[in-house]
């Protein structure tokens, strides 16, 4: 078939038209930025089209329906396969204030600045910056990892607001992934776990086409990745055509009558043309095909040699009479019923309106508990998990788990009703995502970007598991909430395998990132109230093992300091130290008891307690003049771990107390005293600060 700009076609021919127009829409914007990679959406286009023309239950009038289908694209690096439906499809733009606009989320012009600076067509799919984009993908592993996440909140959605007669949830999730994806060890965690909880709601759809981008797949994957899934409990089927409409709507038939287990649907495609027959190398190693290339495949789909972004007379119309017509009859439907469901259950209705906006209930932060002061204290792990209970009892959508530690982080949900979320008992709050840190980091962020807030927990050591989770958690301005504890080598026998060093410093340095160490239990309350309103920021939760004592705050400052990231907690006579003694979390008592010695002694010190350095740096320049004075240059900074960072608040006539090497295998009191971290070194440090100064 010979397209034109007026071709006018109708049934498959109409099908093979869209499809290729989806093809050369991603080969001219690829062609065009000299980047990007055009093989997978060239071998991809029918299945996208397929499941978005037929099948996804999806507005595009309304991106932010609460109902709708989800698609994550895991292999992001085919973005342009995404970026072309949107367009087609021509989904709105929404706003950061959540209001549909009249404006398309990707217009023309946007697909023509694919990678291009300031465009909302980035290499890899950003939720943040393009609507419809569900959430950002591109690390292979971590869109179905993602897609886990979202599953599981699409259950629990359904499990606690549905009622008879009202299906207010029972929304769909697909994932494209490539070998990639499925070579990634995070996602065989999520498969591993997604057949254990039994997602029916789970649709993965697997990109088989033999091609990494080192070449040949066989150098470095032969499993049955068919008999792997099975084994993981899923339901497994194959299409041996990606372009074949038929066979692949078979397919996705299969998985909406699969109501057990969730679904693996293997697409044999081929990289390049889309055709068995035609394959090219450039495509399948992520490169343009080249002027020259580029005029061979449009010939082969019988397209116009020169004609660059051409979308045919007929395609959009076909589209506005598929997912277009289709997705508005269903959300009219379900808003007639969402209407009256509002009007039966208004504080439900509510409690969704607020989740959607990221807002929270009235009375959030009622009966959260007060510490007193106590020398022997409270480890932080602890008074973090009676807040936790408290406020998970005011936010009734606050709920997570840990990573086969909740006994030891402290993250079991107790009050009555929390429950546990099992497979067909979807409805508890307590998630238990097993020896799988890679898989909880994905599934957190996918609960969140569902509206959901969610929590994941484990040893601070393990966060390194987690990283590539937490970094797209803060590129995608979501608030997931880490919890992490076990802190510091005040794990003692463990050793140093457990003991973390660099992981403060290397989480300091991400940005959009709230890193928060709480010096003791009181402070652990601000902290959680700081969490709690979070709207765009993840935030990282360091606590300790070890008891800590807790404050007498008659004597020091109020724990509410926290809220500016750091505070003068016990200061000099007239609020003129000779010496500013800096600490967070466990190491903050050090300080005070060094502060008592200095002051027997006649030298005037004071205390900042620094449980966050990235809310410190939001404050303005009088209050950090006010807390660290500039006149005052002996300062002493306490911290166990590396002291990468501490230079700006200690300065050239600074000392550290800190970790230059890895932890060792002791008694906490052995270790402390070995590695320093005592009163007696503090007051010592402290002397030589101000001697020097």
């Amino acid at each position: 078939m010979v397209v034109s700009e007026q071709t006018l076609v109708t049934g498959k021919q109409l099908d093979t038209l869209c499809v290729n127009t989806i093809r050369t829409l991603a080969i001219d914007a690829v062609q065009q930025a000299n980047s990007g990679h055009p093989g997978a959406p060239m071998g991809l286009a029918p299945v996208a089209y397929c499941l978005w023309q037929e099948f996804l239950r999806y507005d595009p009038a309304d991106p932010t329906w609460l109902n709708r289908d989800r698609f994550v694209l895991s292999n992001g690096h085919a973005s342009m396969l995404l970026y072309a439906m949107l367009h087609l499809a021509e989904v709105r733009k929404v706003d950061e204030n959540q209001q549909v606009l009249k404006e398309l989320s990707l217009p023309m012009e946007e697909l023509k600045r694919f990678r291009q600076l300031g465009s909302r067509t980035p290499g890899h799919p950003e939720s943040h910056i393009t609507t419809g984009v569900e959430t950002t993908t591109g690390p292979l592993g971590q869109g179905v990892g993602n897609s886990l996440g979202m599953a599981i909140a699409g259950k629990w959605l359904a499990a606690n607001f549905n009622r008879p007669g009202f299906d207010v949830f029972n929304y769909n999730v697909y994932a494209l992934c490539s070998d990639g994806d499925l070579m990634e060890g995070i996602g065989g965690e999520a498969a591993s776990l997604a057949g254990h909880l039994k997602l029916s709601n789970l649709c993965w759809i697997y990109d088989h086409n033999s091609i990494t981008l080192d070449g040949p797949a066989e150098w470095s994957f032969s499993e049955d990745v068919m008999t792997r899934f099975v084994g993981y409990g899923w339901n497994v089927t194959r299409v041996t055509d990606a372009n074949d409409l038929e066979m692949l709507a078979r397919a996705f038939d299969v998985f909406l009558k699969t109501t057990d287990r969730p679904t693996l649907i293997v697409v044999d495609s081929h990289i390049g043309y889309g055709s068995p027959n035609k394959q090219d190398s450039n495509a399948s190693h992520g490169e343009p095909l080249g002027e020259d290339e580029v005029r061979r495949v449009k010939q082969f789909y019988g397209w116009p040699e020169e004609a660059k972004f051409l979308v045919p007379e007929g395609v959009r119309e076909h589209f506005r009479e598929g997912i277009g017509k289709r997705g508005r009859e269903l959300r009219a439907e379900w808003s007639r019923i969402f209407s009256d469901y509002s009007q039966k259950y208004p504080e439900l209705a509510d409690r969704l309106r607020r989740m959607q906006h990221r807002e929270l209930p009235e009375g959030w932060d009622k009966n959260l508990p007060t510490f007193p002061a106590d020398a022997k204290g409270v480890a932080t792990r602890e008074s973090s998990g009676k807040v936790l209970n408290a406020l998970a009892q005011n936010i009734p959508w606050l709920i997570g788990g840990s990573a086969d530690l909740a006994t030891s982080n402290k993250t079991t949900l107790k009050f009555e009703g929390a429950g546990e979320f099992q497979a067909g008992k979807p409805a508890g709050r307590n998630l238990h995502f097993g020896v799988r840190e890679h898989g909880m980091g994905a599934s957190v962020n996918g609960l969140v970007v569902s509206g959901i807030r969610a929590f994941g927990a484990t040893f601070f050591n393990f966060s390194d598991y987690m990283r590539a989770s937490i970094r797209l958690a803060a590129l995608m301005e979501i608030p997931s909430i880490f919890i992490f504890t076990h802190d510091s080598i005040g794990v003692g026998e463990d050793g140093p395998t457990h003991q973390p060093v660099e992981q403060l410093g290397s989480l300091r340095a991400m940005p959009n990132l709230v890193v928060l160490r709480p010096g003791d239990a009181n402070e652990v309350v601000e902290a959680w109230k700081i969490i709690a309103q979070l709207q765009h920021q993840p935030a990282a939760l360091v606590l300790t093992r070890q008891a800590l004592p807790t404050l007498d705050r008659t004597k020091y400052a109020a724990a509410s300091g926290v809220a500016k990231g750091a505070y003068v907690l016990a200061d000099a006579p007239g609020g003129k130290p000779d010496v500013i003694l800096m600490a967070t979390g466990s190491e903050l008592s050090l300080c005070v008891e060094a502060f008592e010695k200095l002051q027997g002694e006649g030298i005037s010190a004071r205390v900042v307690s620094m449980p966050s350095w990235e809310i410190f740096e939001r404050q303005d320049a009088a209050y950090k003049e006010s807390v660290l004075p500039s006149s005052v240059t002996a300062r002493v900074s306490v911290e166990m771990a590396a002291t990468l960072g501490w230079d700006r608040y200690v300065g050239p006539k600074g000392r550290k107390i800190g970790m230059t090497r890895f932890g060792a295998s002791a008694p906490l009191k052995d270790l402390l005293k070995f590695f320093g971290f005592t009163a007696d070194r503090v007051v010592s440090e402290a002397r030589q600060a101000i001697a020097g100064s």
